[in-house]
Formats: C-alpha cells, structure tokens, sequence
C-alpha cells in the first residue's frame, strides 16, 4: 500500500472514531505530526515570552530567573503538559480540554473549563501579538507611543485573521516554516552572542539578590516566574487542532509534551547567552527594552537589530498559531451552544473549510483586550491564569475519578502514563494552584480584581440560566446526517479529503 494510500486510510478511520464522538468531519484534515507539534511551538515560542518579558523577569529577580526559575518552572509543566496529552490521545477533539471536563466531570464542569480557556486563549493572542508590535515600533522607527504599538498592532492581528480565513494550507505551511524558523533563529542568536558578544562568567546566570522591586528577594524572584510560565502557555493548540491532524491520538499527544520539551531545551540555551551578554547590570533593569538593549549593545547596532528582526517575525508567527487555536476552540464550544451566538461562530467557510467566524471573534476580543488593560503584565498573567485554570481542571477531574474508580478503560489512548499518571497529575494541579495564587499577587492584582469579577459574572450566568440549558458535547446528528453534512462540504469546498 502506498503512502497516498496509508493516509487515505487512516483519514478515514479518524473520521469514523470523530463520528463516535458525535461530530462531522467539517475542518479540513491534513496535518502530519509536525504540523501538530509545530502550532504549539509556535505560540509557546521561546522567541516571544521569554523575549517580551525579559525586562520583567530581570527587574524582580535578576539573572536568576533566567538560570534557576526557568528550570523550575519547566519540571512542572513538563507534567502539566504529559497529563494533558493522555487526556488528548483519550478524546481527539476540537473542544479538547472543555470535552474532557464534560466527560470526567459533567456539563456544569465542561461550561467553566472552556470559558477560562476561552480567556486565556483571547488574552495570549493579544499578549502575542502586542508584544510584537512592542518590538516592531522601535524596529521601524518609528515614536513609542500608544498610538504607535496600537496600530501596528491591529496590522498584525489583521494578517493573522486574513490567512487564518483564508488560507489554512498557507496556515499550516507558515506553522511549519516556524518551527524551524524558531529553532534556526536561535541558533543564529546564541552563536552570535558567544561569538563577538564579550561575556559574563557562566556562574552570572545563577546569581541570586539582583532585584528592582520593592518586595523582599525572595518574593521578586517568585513574581519573576511568570516570564517562564507566560512562554509556557498556549501549548493545548496540539488538541484543539485534532480534527485536523492525522492519527491524533498519537500525533496530538506527542504534540502537546515534545513542544514544551523542545522549547525548555531551546529556551534555556537562549536565555543563557541573552543574560551572559549583560554588560551592564543597572543599564539593563532601567531600560525601556531590556531584550533589545541587550542585544544592541552586545552585537551593534546593524546585526543587533537583524537578530532583533528574527525575534519579531517568530513573535509574529506565534500570533498566528494563536489565532488558529483561539479559533478552533470557539469553533467547538459553539458547536455545543456554549456560547452566546453560537450559530455564528462555529459556522463554517464552505469554501475554505476554516471557522471564518470565529477567527475575526479572536481577533476583535484579543484587540479590545489591549485597550481595557494598557499593562502588558496583566494581559500575560490574565492569560496564563484563564489558561492554566482551564488546564488544571480536566487534571483534577481525571484524579477524582481514578481515585473513586470511575475511570474506564477507554480514557487510556495509546499515549499514556500508567502508574505514574495520579502523581504526575497531582505534581501537576499543585503547581497550576500555586500559580494561580501568585500572579495576582501585585503588581498583577488587576488581573486578580479581573478574573474575581469574571468568576462571579460566569457562577451568576450558570446558576441562573446556563444549568437549565447546556447539556455539553452533543452529537450533530445520525451517522447518515453527519455524511451528509460532510458531502455538502466537499462540493463546496476548494479543499477535498484524501481518499473521499
């Protein structure tokens, strides 16, 4: 059989297990493994959180942060990410962390796990992005002022809508090119640095004390972790994209875990030749750009700013991938009538075959989101938070029902974790709980005034009318009505399915 043949065939076994679980092959399904992995790496992007908030990693603990915090912070999302990925290869759909709460927990538990993926996926896309129209103002040349970061940074989230409508084989291309874009761009940075960059004494990186805050050391250096954990968000695209991917079951799971452990690799090396290259320590902690007065002050001012112009274009392909995942995620909570509007936005492009809707959703909520907050820190820490809440609750779930045996066989896909699945997953929820807590600590208590008053809005709306009414995933329609949905597509579409 040849590979045309073995792809068609699985094709169709992906549709048929999609059908099981109620849904219609309606997006377009092509994506190999590495497009899976590369969507995740993509906005996860250690070219993007680790670069934008550099300056506030520095400012509250100094080069410690980049040397001691990033490592911590990567043994525990390691784990985040290994249980999410056996929740991945057990239910292979669009709605993924939501449709696990639903399954392990009931609607009620499925309702709240999507809305705060829901913020957490508008808030990334809008930190993303923002962050590159941070970098790209100076780039340019142009004066630092709102208006200026504003309107470059509706250009970005405009190109993003425009492809992610348009073009999802373009999509799925540029995803790929950033992967590799990612890796090679750091490479070229770290053997710049090394090269012509004088440098700190390797012990530097480690140095602990150095702080610009207000708070005890100790505390600073705790606030200074969501540099690493902002970069390590965004990662649960790999599932949201499953009915788009090709075996998912393996190809998602794998996914999810190899991009946070290629970029913890990727990152690390980074940061290192980032925060070795320092000549001064003061210049730094007072500059408007920590990452790019590094840089420029290290390299010059001509290769300086060609490294620089690397780092934004990554920034702008992980804002690409976010619109992508943003989208899909609306498009499958919409899909369940979980939200307002719900037929609007999980329609689909009959001739392109993407969540048209939806996509133009991310990009207005993720533009708003800017101008409410005016702080980059609050986007990024409301971000990771929505995120990682949303991240937390199928993990518990899924640890209550294997401690009061109500976990059945057919959760177990072929990627899972055996015996070590409970402690990995309880390692897991403790760290999300720690977080939770500590970046709404100040200088971050917008964002916890943000999501306590979100909170009681969503128990408020649930209680009064959401119960009544939302039963979660729901099935579209017979086996021949789910066909049928599948046959109009394909006449309409310019993008057929192999073997269809």
């Amino acid at each position: 059989m040849g590979k045309q043949s073995q792809k068609a065939e699985q094709i169709k076994r992906d549709i048929a297990e999609l059908h099981g679980f109620g849904y219609a092959q309606q997006l377009f399904r092509d994506m190999g493994g590495y497009s899976n992995f590369a969507i995740s790496f993509s906005i996860i992007s250690i070219l993007t959180g680790a670069v934008t908030l550099y300056g506030y990693g520095w400012n509250m603990g100094g080069p410690a942060v980049m040397g001691i915090g990033w490592p911590i912070v990567t043994i525990f999302t390691i784990m985040v990410a290994a249980g999410m990925a056996e929740m991945a290869s057990a239910i292979p759909t669009s709605g993924a962390l939501y449709h696990w709460s639903s399954v392990l927990g009931g609607p009620g538990w499925g309702w709240f796990t999507a809305w705060f993926n829901v913020i957490g996926q508008f808030s990334i896309t809008a930190g993303i992005d923002f962050g590159a129209a941070m970098f790209a103002v100076p780039l340019l040349g142009l004066k630092e002022v709102w208006g200026n970061f504003l309107l470059i940074y509706g250009m970005i989230l405009l190109s993003h809508g425009l492809l992610n409508h348009f073009g999802i084989r373009i999509v799925a291309w540029l995803n790929d090119l950033s992967a590799t874009w990612h890796m090679l761009g750091v490479a070229v940075l770290v053997a710049a640095l090394l090269i012509f960059a004088p440098k700190q004494d390797v012990s530097f990186i480690f140095k602990t004390g150095l702080s610009t805050a207000k708070y005890p050391y100790w505390w600073a250096f705790l606030l200074g972790l969501l540099q690493a954990q902002w970069t390590y968000t965004g990662y649960d695209a790999s599932a949201h994209i499953t009915e788009e991917t090709i075996n998912p079951r393996v190809r998602a799971a794998w996914g999810i875990y190899l991009s946070v452990a290629v970029s913890a690799f990727f990152g690390f090396i980074m940061l290192m030749a980032v925060t070795l290259a320092v000549k001064d320590v003061g210049a730094v902690a007072g500059a408007s750009n920590s990452y790019i007065y590094i840089i420029e002050q290290a390299l010059g001012g001509t290769a300086g700013r060609a490294i620089l112009w690397v780092v934004t274009i990554a920034m702008w392909f992980c804002g690409l991938s976010s619109v992508t995942s943003n989208s899909r995620m609306l498009f499958a909570f919409s899909r369940d009538n979980g939200l307002p509007f719900s037929g609007a936005w999980s329609s689909i492009s009959k001739r392109y075959r993407t969540p048209a809707a939806a996509v133009w959703l991310s990009v207005a909520i993720a533009f708003l989101i800017a101008v409410y907050s005016g702080a980059y820190s609050v986007i990024v820490s409301i971000s990771t938070i929505g995120l990682y809440v949303s991240y937390g609750l199928p993990l518990l779930l899924k640890l209550a029902a294997r401690a009061t045996g109500r976990w059945r066989k057919e959760f177990d896909g072929p990627w899972n974790l055996g015996a070590l699945s409970p402690i990995i997953n309880a390692l897991a929820i403790a760290w999300i709980a720690l977080i939770t807590v500590l970046f709404v600590m100040p200088p971050n208590q917008i964002t916890g005034y943000t999501f306590v008053g979100i909170l009681a809005i969503l128990i408020f709306y649930y209680l009064v009318s959401v119960r009544k009414w939302f039963k979660g995933p729901r099935r579209l329609g017979s086996e021949d009505e789910l066909e049928s949905i599948e046959r109009e597509i394909e006449t309409t579409s310019i993008y057929k399915e192999i073997g269809r």
